[in-house]
């Protein structure tokens, strides 16, 4: 699974709006070329911190992106570079994330683990839409539907693999990976899903009767969602990344993408621990 030392090709991205990033990927560049690593860098970056221009090598070749700030840095680094099949490698330097799970503190024994292959590569599945105009969409976390600017809550119907589920009044709803069950999806009172689980989520926005409750559907199973209410457009988003619409008797079409999400696990933490972190779980162990 690991390449040579020698044919170790990492892509660093540090974080644009925060300065003491750019001096740690100064850092963590030398630390790697040290150790045998190729590092590269966006083009307009790569200069600054010591490294390689990210256009000078085959982006193929590219086993990690090492990505600096927190998991929303890393859902952008994934849509970016969608089509690469690279690892990603998380520095927090926030709180603590589910995605992003090395603190600045443990930078250095974890990039050593890196480079003598004391890591594991979780594989999580991500999930692809199509709307009516035939553009696709593509999620890591989820894809929400949301009412947008309208007043009032929407009417939305749904087919699981052409067969009626069900129409919900709500503000939207939450097409959830596992891997995102602890994002949006949690906050409208969703299940927390473990990450190797292959399932999807429906979670209803604010639903208007108490009968309304998420539904955890096959991974393998392609959700038909239409928007039946006569109103504005709705919003549609991906990882709140891209934006998209519908309007009145639009189709959104979503099922599991080929694209899978490759995420560097160093050892050093495990997402339990993180959850009772993040989560504010004061469980002791007696």
């Amino acid at each position: 699974m690991h390449m040579l030392l020698g044919e170790m090709i990492i892509a660093i991205f540090p974080h644009s709006k925060k300065k003491e990033s750019k001096n740690l990927a100064i850092g963590i560049q030398e630390y790697l070329t040290s150790r045998g690593a190729t590092v590269v860098a966006e083009d307009e970056v790569a200069e600054e911190i010591g490294a390689i221009p990210i256009s000078t090598v085959d982006e193929e070749q590219i086993q990690f992106l090492l990505s600096m700030g927190g998991d929303g840095t890393i859902l952008g680094l994934v849509h970016k570079y969608i089509h690469l099949d690279a690892a990603i490698v998380g520095i927090n330097l926030g709180h603590l994330g589910f995605m992003a799970d090395i603190p600045v503190s443990e930078i250095y024994p974890s990039l050593q683990d890196l480079i003598v292959g004391n890591y594991t590569i979780d594989e999580r599945i991500t999930l692809e839409g199509f709307l009516p105009d035939g553009e696709e969409i593509f999620a890591v976390n989820d894809i929400v539907i949301h009412r947008g600017k309208n007043a009032s809550l929407i009417e939305l119907a749904i087919h699981v693999d052409g067969t009626y589920l069900n129409t919900f009044e709500a503000d939207g709803l939450i097409l959830s990976t596992p891997n995102g069950s602890t994002a949006y999806s949690l906050a409208a009172g969703g299940p927390i899903v473990t990450p190797d689980v292959n399932v999807l989520l429906l979670t209803p926005i604010s639903p208007h009767t108490i009968s309304n409750r998420p539904v955890v559907l096959s991974a393998e199973n392609e959700i038909q969602i239409q928007y039946l209410s006569n109103y504005d457009p709705i919003e549609v988003s991906a990882d709140g990344i891209t934006q998209h619409e519908l309007h009145a008797g639009d189709v959104l079409k979503m099922k599991l993408s080929e694209k899978i999400f490759r995420l560097v696990n160093l050892t050093r933490h495990d997402y339990f621990s993180t959850l009772r972190s993040k989560l504010g779980w004061a469980g002791k162990l007696r």
